[in-house]
C-alpha cells in the first residue's frame, strides 16, 4: 500500500532528487561487483587447507578460556592501562576538537571562505591517518613512552571531533547569535552565548561517543606495542595460546560493553533531559566520573610533560623529519602506490557492503522492543552480544584469524574489516530501527501480515536512507582501517607502509603517508556527495 501511495501519478515525472540517486546506486553496484571480482573469490583458490585444523583449535578454546589467577591479574592490569589511554586520549581529543571547531566553523569566518577551507584542509591531514599509524610514527620519536598511546588517539580523534563539532555549531539556529552580533558583541562572545547553549546537548552526546571509540582505539594501539589489552592479546596470539586469547577477548567485550552502556545512558539523557531546574544526576555523575578518571589516568601512567620536549625526543623528531624530506618520487614506488590504493578502495567497498547487508539482516533482532515476547527478547540479546563481540576484537586480530583459513590477499583483509564493521554498523542500524516509525508495521500486522513480512515491508523501507548514510560514514572509516590490516600483510596500501617502515625508508614512508591522506580525503568528499544525494 505504501509503495502504491508513493508512486507518482501517470503523466508526472519523478522528483529530481530520486533521479539523482540512480547514478549513485548503479555506480555502487558496479563497484561492489568489481571488488568481488578483484578479491579472487571466483578466479582461483582462496582457502588455505592447512589452516583449518588451527582454526578449529581457536574456536574450541572459546569454551575453555584461561582462568588461572595469575593470568587474570595480568589481564586486569592490562585493562587498567587500556582505560587510562582511552580516558586521556579521548578527553584530550574532545578538548582539541572544541578548540579546532571554533577555527573550522562557518560562523567564525563568515563570508571569508578561504580561511575556513585552509583550516578544513589542515584538519584533513591528522584525521586521514589511522591512530595505529600515528602510534608507529610516535614510537619512532618518543620511544616506549605512555604519551605515544595518548597522543596517537588524541591527534586523529581531535581532528575528527573538531570537524563534527564545527558542523554541529553551523547547524544551530543563528537568531540569537545574529542578534548579539548586531548589538556589538564579538564573534567569540556571540558564539559562546548565542550558539553554545543550543548545541550543548549534541556536543556532549558526541563527546561521550568519542570516549567509547577511544576504548577500541586503545586496544588497537596495544597491538603495536603501546601496552594494555591489545598488547596482551598480541602476545597470546603470537604464542598460539588460544585459551589466553579468548580470556583477553572476553575482557575486551566486557570493557566495550561498559563503555557502550555508559555512553548510551548519557546520550539518552541528553536527548530526553529531565524537566526542572535541578541538575540531572546522571549527567552530573558522568562528568564527575570523567574528571576523576582523568586524574587517576595521569597518575597511573605517570605522564610527564617534560618527556615531550626532552633532548632525545627533539633530536629524534628532527632526524625523522629531515630523513623523510623530500618524499620519494620514484616511478616504481608511485606505480605500487597506485595499485595498492586501488586494492585499498576495493577492500573497503567489499567490507562495507558485507557489513551493510549483515546489519540490515540482523536489524530486526538487534533492535530492542518493549512489546516483544520472551523468546524474541532473548534472541535479540544474543544478537546484540554477538555484535558486541565482533566490534570488541580489533580488525588486525580478525585478519590474523582469517589468514589461517584464507590465502593472503584482499579477501581476508576485506572480511576482517567486514566482520568488525558489522559489529559497529549492526548496533547503529539496530538503534535506527528502534527509533523508526512503527505505524506502517503495526498496520500491516493488524491486517494479518506475519511479523517478518511486516518488518520487511513496513520498517525496512523507512531504514533505507539512514542505513545508506551510515554505510557511507563507515566506508570513510574502513578506508583508514584498511591501512591497519595491511600492516599485517592482508593487502592494500598498508603493506607498502609496513615495508617502508621496517626498512627505515623515510622518503618512501612520507610518500605513502601522503597517498593515504589524499585517498582518505577523496573518499570523504565522495561519501559526502553521496549522503547529500540521499537527503
Amino acid at each position: 500500500m505504501t509503495a502504491l501511495l508513493d508512486r507518482p501519478a501517470p503523466g508526472t515525472r519523478r522528483p529530481v532528487r530520486n533521479r539523482r540517486r540512480w547514478p549513485w546506486a548503479l555506480a555502487a553496484i558496479a563497484l561492489v561487483g568489481w571488488a568481488l571480482a578483484d578479491s579472487g573469490l571466483f578466479s582461483g583458490p582462496v582457502v588455505n587447507p592447512g589452516g583449518a585444523a588451527q582454526f578449529g583449535r581457536i574456536a574450541a578454546a572459546a569454551l575453555r578460556p584461561e582462568l588461572a589467577p595469575d593470568f587474570l591479574v595480568v589481564v586486569a592490569e592490562s585493562a587498567l592501562v587500556t582505560v587510562a589511554y582511552a580516558v586521556l586520549g579521548g578527553g584530550l581529543a574532545v578538548l582539541l576538537g572544541a578548540l579546532g571547531a571554533v577555527a573550522a566553523a562557518r560562523t567564525t569566518w563568515g563570508r571569508r571562505r578561504t580561511g575556513r577551507l585552509l583550516v578544513r584542509g589542515a584538519l584533513a591531514v591528522p584525521r586521514g591517518l589511522h591512530e595505529a599509524v600515528w602510534g608507529l610514527l610516535l614510537l619512532n620519536v618518543l620511544g616506549l613512552d605512555p604519551w605515544v598511546g595518548v597522543l596517537a588517539i588524541a591527534v586523529p580523534y581531535g581532528a575528527v571531533t573538531a570537524t563534527v563539532f564545527a558542523g554541529i555549531l553551523d547547524e544551530v539556529p543563528r537568531g540569537a547569535h545574529d542578534a548579539l552580533r548586531a548589538a556589538g558583541a564579538t564573534r567569540g562572545t556571540a558564539a559562546l552565548y548565542g550558539l553554545l547553549p543550543q548545541a550543548t546537548g549534541s556536543l556532549l552526546s558526541y563527546a561521550f561517543y568519542r570516549l567509547e571509540c577511544a576504548v577500541r582505539s586503545a586496544v588497537v594501539l596495544g597491538l603495536i606495542g603501546a601496552g594494555g589489552l591489545g598488547y596482551q592479546l598480541a602476545l597470546s596470539f603470537s604464542s598460539l595460546r588460544w585459551e589466553q586469547v579468548w580470556t583477553t577477548v572476553y575482557a575486551l567485550a566486557l570493557l566495550c560493553l561498559a563503555a557502550d552502556a555508559a555512553g548510551r545512558a548519557v546520550r539518552r539523557r541528553v536527548a530526553d533531559p529531565r524537566p526542572g531546574p535541578d541538575r540531572d544526576p546522571v549527567l552530573t555523575g558522568a562528568a564527575v566520573v570523567v574528571v576523576v578518571l582523568t586524574g587517576w589516568a595521569v597518575w597511573f601512567l605517570a605522564l610527564s610533560p617534560a618527556s615531550l620536549a626532552s633532548a632525545r625526543a627533539l633530536e629524534q623528531l628532527s632526524y625523522v623529519v629531515s630523513a623523510a624530506w623530500p618524499p620519494s618520487t620514484e616511478g616504481d614506488l608511485l606505480a605500487d602506490i597506485g595499485a595498492a590504493a586501488l586494492d585499498t578502495v576495493l577492500m573497503s567497498v567489499l567490507a562495507t557492503a558485507f557489513a551493510t547487508v549483515g546489519a540490515v539482516t540482523l536489524s530486526g533482532l538487534a533492535a530492542r522492543s518493549s512489546t516483544a515476547g520472551r523468546a524474541r527478547r532473548m534472541a535479540g540479546a544474543g544478537v546484540r552480544g554477538a555484535l558486541l563481540l565482533l566490534r570488541a576484537v580489533p580488525p588486525p586480530v580478525w585478519a590474523l584469524v582469517l589468514l589461517f583459513v584464507l590465502l593472503p590477499g584482499v579477501l581476508p583483509g576485506a572480511l576482517a574489516l567486514g566482520v568488525y564493521t558489522l559489529g559497529v554498523l549492526g548496533r547503529l542500524v539496530g538503534e535506527a530501527a528502534e527509533e523508526s516509525d512503527r505505524r506502517s508495521r503495526e498496520a500491516l500486522r493488524a491486517a494479518g501480515a506475519s511479523a517478518p513480512a511486516a518488518w520487511l515491508y513496513g520498517t525496512v523501507p523507512t531504514l533505507a536512507g539512514p542505513v545508506l548514510a551510515l554505510a557511507c560514514y563507515r566506508w570513510e572509516v574502513a578506508i583508514r582501517d584498511t591501512v591497519l590490516v595491511g600492516l599485517l600483510g592482508a593487502g592494500g596500501i598498508g603493506v607498502l607502509l609496513s615495508a617502508a617502515t621496517v626498512a627505515f625508508d623515510w622518503p618512501a614512508v612520507a610518500t605513502v603517508l601522503a597517498a593515504v591522506v589524499l585517498l582518505s580525503l577523496a573518499v570523504d568528499l565522495l561519501s559526502d556527495r553521496i549522503r547529500s544525494a540521499l537527503r
